[in-house]
This record gives structure tokens, C-alpha cells and sequence, in this order.
């Protein structure tokens, strides 16, 4: 049964851009609505980004339509009804109605068509099929808005057919719960996913971690990640038992420092214990190089750092390795500590670089080759000694303090015994 609702609140749908792409496909016997994922934050109050428009016309329509509106016009995927419209540079996918003639996974063979209620149909959740006209008109084929209100996340028609269809829905399922609802998962849903959760093994490596790494920083990821776990799903996908308790803790110690949700440290916290899992990890997911990098240097002696006395030790960790891989090793520490995420040391220590900035090593190589050292491996070693002598009393800058370390290194240099000379 189709359900329509007016939007009390349609500026958004007058926005220029916006307004002139609808105005150029609706109309002289084509319609035209907003779809998908703007129509769905729209109802919720959410923020729009990208915004994909459905239509009965075309490819080919769609192409004559812009030419004659003078709109550039971008064939990204033709073979599947798409383009892409840049109007005031902003761009909006537009894609022709379809519905399924053959289904046999990602590669279901599809044809064009006018029925909206068909094109809905075809589509994973019911929140997601929702479509708006450009008069501020809700169309609703499939329970979308009923489950909307209920906070559901809940697949249209069979939810086993539409897993089969393309297993990656598993992972949209409890990435849409994490992002959209609250209380318990669709058990229809959660049950389909269990039986199919062999089908993980099919999808490509960058297709998961697209999915889990926007899983992670949703707004309720902590449940959600705790029920797949209990499914048997998530050591699935990570390939190591699931560290729940430090991800629970590491949301909570973002929170605490007013840092952003960033996805590769919420990893780290929820699989990383040894560098051997940041390689997993890497390999299992495809990560991007700057991932693993961060996920390596996360693992290298996070055990060690505590709160101390003073800020010696951490302003010597902070020169180190720098603002970012700084707070990622503090807050990974952290979220494994006795102490909780309300812990003023621990705050501390993890906001030292919004209160401290780590100066730059002042002395050079000039400053010993003037002292007498001719350049080769003693004046690598005196640089390197200086600048530990540096670090350890504390950065200084003064020049009388600079001189003895410079002088202090110089005198170990010389005094250091030289190798034997080949015969």
C-alpha cells in the first residue's frame, strides 16, 4: 500500500541547484523525485550531502534534457541508467527507474521502467526506498516511514533474497542500525544475516572496509559491534577476537577530550594489541598505506605510557612522534588503563599538544664541524647525543645551554675510540 506525506519544511528542495536539476527532468510526461539517502536524512532532520535524483526518462533523455539546458552532463555508469548532472558545480546522480529481470548477485541484469513502486522495491532497506517530489511530497511503497518512526532498519520484502542479491548488505545492515536506529536489531534481519555470513567471503577486500570503517565511527557502533560479535560475525571480519571493552572506552575518551570519531584509532582499539595485528588487519582489509602506518605505530609500546609527575616524558613522546601518532598511542593507553574515561592525568596527557607545541632541534651540523669535527659518522653521533641531551634537559634555548650540550658531545665524540684500520 503507497503512503504519501507532505514535508512540512521543503527549502532545501528550492535550493538552486537543486531546484533547476528537478525543473529540467519533471515534467512534459517525465518525473523526477529525490531518492535514497537525502531522502531519508531529509525526513530524519539529518544533513544532506550528496543528493541522487530518480527518473522515468532515459540516459537519453536525460542527456537531450541537459543539452538543451545548456547543463553539463558526465555518462558514469549509462550501461545502469546513471548520469551525473554538474549544475553550479555541485553534482547530482541521476539515475533512470529500473527493476531486476535477472538477479544473480552485484551483476543482477536490470531494465529500464516507469514504476516507481518496482524501482523501490528493488532496493535493500525500507528507509532508503522513501522518494520526494519536488513539491515536498513523500512517496512510500515499502513501510519506509512506519519504520522510520520506530527507528528500524529493516530490509523490503524477504530479507535472505535480498542478502543474496549482494552480501554486502550484511554489512549495510548493521552499519545503517549503528547510524539510524536505536534498540535492538530487525530480528528477521539479524537471523538472515547469521545464516548468510559466509557470503562475507565473496566480497572484495576494499568493499568491507568501506563498510566497517563508516560502521565505526557511527553514533552507535558500541551495540551494534557488541551483537555482531555475539553472531559470530565480526571475528569473522576481522579475522581476531574483538576487543569490545576498548572500543567502548575509546568513543568514550573521544568524547572526554572533544576529539572527532576517527575510524583507524576506533580499529586500533578494537584489534590491535601487537604489530601483528596492525599486518593483519592491513592484509584482511585492504588498508590504505597511512592506515597501517598509523595502526603499526599505535601498537609500538602503547603498554608503556601512563600518567607521571611531570611532563617531561610526555613532551619527549610528543616531540617523538609528533601531534597526531602522539594522541593516537595516548588514548589507545588509555582506553586500556584502570582508570576511566573521566580521569583528569589521563586528559591531560592526551590534550598536551593543544597546550604544547614541540619546538625544532636548534643545533646543526655547523655547530660541531666549528667545534673541530670533520663530517662521517662521529658528527652523525654527535647530533644524535645532543640531541638526547636536549630532550632529556628539557628543550632549552638559551645559548649557554646549548653550548655545553654542544661541547659535551663533541668531548664524547673525540673521546669515543676509533675503529682499527684495515691492512
Amino acid at each position: 500500500m503507497t503512503e504519501t506525506f507532505s514535508l512540512p519544511d521543503t527549502s532545501w528542495l528550492e535550493a538552486p541547484a537543486l531546484a533547476r536539476a528537478l525543473a529540467v527532468l519533471d515534467g512534459d510526461g517525465e518525473t523526477a523525485r529525490v531518492v535514497g539517502g537525502a531522502a531519508r536524512n531529509a525526513l530524519m532532520g539529518l544533513p544532506l550531502s550528496d543528493i541522487d535524483i530518480a527518473t522515468t526518462a532515459t540516459p537519453q533523455e536525460v542527456l537531450r534534457r541537459a543539452a538543451a539546458a545548456k547543463l553539463k552532463a558526465v555518462p558514469t555508469g549509462i550501461e545502469h541508467g546513471t548520469i551525473t548532472l554538474v549544475i553550479d558545480g555541485k553534482p547530482f546522480e541521476v539515475t533512470t527507474l529500473r527493476e531486476d529481470v535477472e538477479t544473480f548477485g552485484r551483476k543482477a541484469r536490470v531494465a529500464f521502467g516507469r514504476d516507481w513502486k518496482a524501482d523501490a522495491e528493488r532496493r535493500d532497506f525500507t528507509m532508503n526506498a522513501l522518494s520526494i517530489s519536488r513539491d515536498g511530497v513523500v512517496h512510500d511503497y515499502v513501510g519506509g516511514l512506519a519504520d522510520l518512526k520506530a527507528n528500524r532498519v529493516r530490509f523490503i520484502g524477504e530479507p535472505a533474497r535480498r542478502i543474496a542479491e549482494d552480501y554486502l548488505r550484511i554489512l549495510r545492515f548493521f552499519r545503517f542500525h549503528a547510524s539510524y536506529a536505536h534498540g535492538p536489531l530487525d530480528p528477521a534481519g539479524l537471523h538472515a544475516c547469521i545464516v548468510a555470513r559466509e557470503g562475507l567471503h565473496t566480497l572484495s577486500r576494499e568493499r568491507v572496509r568501506l563498510e566497517l570503517m563508516k560502521l565505526l565511527v557511527a553514533p552507535h557502533a558500541v551495540a551494534t559491534l557488541a551483537a555482531m560479535a555475539e553472531a559470530g560475525l565480526l571475528e569473522l571480519l576481522l579475522g581476531g577476537v574483538p576487543l569490545l571493552a576498548s572500543f567502548a572506552n575509546m568513543v568514550k575518551v573521544e568524547a572526554a577530550t572533544a576529539l572527532p570519531a576517527d575510524a583507524v584509532r576506533r580499529l586500533a582499539a578494537l584489534a590491535v594489541l601487537i604489530a601483528e595485528d596492525a599486518e593483519r588487519l592491513w592484509q584482511k582489509l585492504r588498508l590504505f598505506n597511512a592506515e597501517h602506518e598509523r595502526l603499526t605505530a599505535m601498537a609500538d609500546g602503547w603498554w608503556r605510557i601512563a600518567p607521571g609527575p611531570d611532563e617531561a616524558h610526555a613532551r619527549a613522546l610528543l616531540y617523538r612522534l609528533g601531534p597526531i601518532q602522539y594522541v593516537d598511542r595516548v588514548l589507545l593507553a588509555w582506553t586500556r588503563a584502570r582508570e576511566g574515561a573521566a580521569d583528569p592525568a589521563w586528559g591531560d596527557l592526551a590534550t598536551l599538544p593543544s597546550r604544547w607545541t614541540a619546538p625544532l632541534f636548534p643545533l646543526r651540523a655547523a655547530d660541531f664541524t666549528a667545534r673541530g669535527l670533520v663530517r662521517g659518522p662521529a658528527l652523525g653521533e654527535a647530533l644524535r647525543v645532543a640531541e638526547a641531551a636536549w630532550i632529556a634537559a628539557g628543550f632549552p634555548h638559551d645559548k649557554a645551554a646549548l653550548d655545553r650540550i654542544a661541547d659535551a658531545a663533541v668531548r664524547d665524540a673525540n673521546a669515543a675510540p676509533t675503529a682499527p684500520a684495515m691492512s
